[in-house]
């Protein structure tokens, strides 16, 4: 099975000291596809420069001519489908079709409460989500839609001409939980997972590979309910949230090591962070590098 090596770009530097030339040599490097993380603001970045994804991806798009983008991952904390469709069908437009759109329920963070509400419980989340997706997709593939929601509205919301890419750009689904993962079957292109996290301080690195087994059965189980076939949807392991931490990228052999692993478990694409100095994301750029250009090539 082939497998994809993509990276996710944090919106940490201004776009003219760093931002662009990150984005520039990720396309140089080879990556397949380069993300960013769609927060107003994330963990211990939160007192530090951050920047929007959107408007980060728009200028990407302008900078580069063959590398995918996209965001890992947005999810409806802040978000509202009409307005999320409007620009996605525009950056979809301004890139020439390289979009992937991340997405997911949303979680406790920054963002849950950023608006000034109270954040949702899990079920209200899940809840949320079971109605934004669908009226996302519809908003992206319909050039009118009018739908009236428990949570959300269009009326006689215009998406013309609609995306580059048809019949609209790719959705890859964050899901692990059973409604979610049948979102994911139902109208995703790919399947999108950090591992479980609760192993995740405590768990060891074989454990997460039985965990990540598991949720790909489980992905495979609600394809077979919605009547598809699991091989249709790529399945994407973003790094960094297993017990491994960021123990692959500590050099060639080790990610090789970790690919072939996650490969055999059926990913096809895996994401790395690019490299924050001071940060969880801190690594060798050397080091990364190389695996960018030489480890796919030793996978075979």
């Amino acid at each position: 099975m082939s497998l994809r090596l993509s990276t996710v770009i944090l919106p940490v530097d201004r776009w003219h000291e760093g931002g662009r030339e990150k984005w520039r040599r990720a396309e140089e490097l080879g990556f397949h596809t380069a993300y960013t993380y769609d927060h107003l603001s994330w963990r211990t970045f939160r007192d530090g420069p951050w920047f929007g994804a959107l408007p980060t991806l728009t200028a990407a798009a302008t900078a580069t001519e063959r590398l995918r983008l996209g965001t890992l991952v947005t999810s409806p904390n802040f978000r509202h489908p009409v307005t999320l469709a409007k620009e996605l069908m525009s950056l979809d437009d301004i890139s020439g079709g390289r979009i992937t759109l991340g997405i997911g329920a949303g979680g406790n963070g920054f963002d849950a409460t950023a608006l000034g509400q109270e954040a949702w419980t899990p079920k209200e989340r899940a809840d949320r989500f079971e109605e934004f997706l669908p009226l996302l997709d519809r908003l992206l593939t319909e050039s009118s839609v009018t739908e009236r929601g428990t949570f959300y509205a269009a009326e006689e919301a215009r998406n013309i001409p609609g995306c580059v890419q048809r019949p609209r750009l790719p959705f890859a689904v964050a899901a692990t939980g059973p409604r979610g993962l049948k979102l994911a079957a139902r109208y995703g292109q790919a399947w999108v997972t950090t591992g479980d996290p609760k192993i995740f301080e405590e768990g060891t690195p074989e454990q997460s590979v039985e965990a990540l087994r598991g949720q790909i059965e489980k992905l495979g189980k609600a394809c077979a309910e919605t009547g598809r076939n699991v091989a249709e949807l790529d399945k994407v392991l973003l790094t960094g949230f297993t017990p491994d931490r960021g123990r692959p990228l500590e050099s060639l052999d080790a990610f090789v090591d970790f690919a072939g692993t996650h490969r055999d478990l059926g990913f096809t694409e895996i994401v790395i962070h690019w490299p924050i100095a001071d940060s969880d994301f801190a690594a060798d750029q050397a080091v990364f590098e190389r695996i960018a250009t030489e480890a796919l090539a030793q996978l075979g």
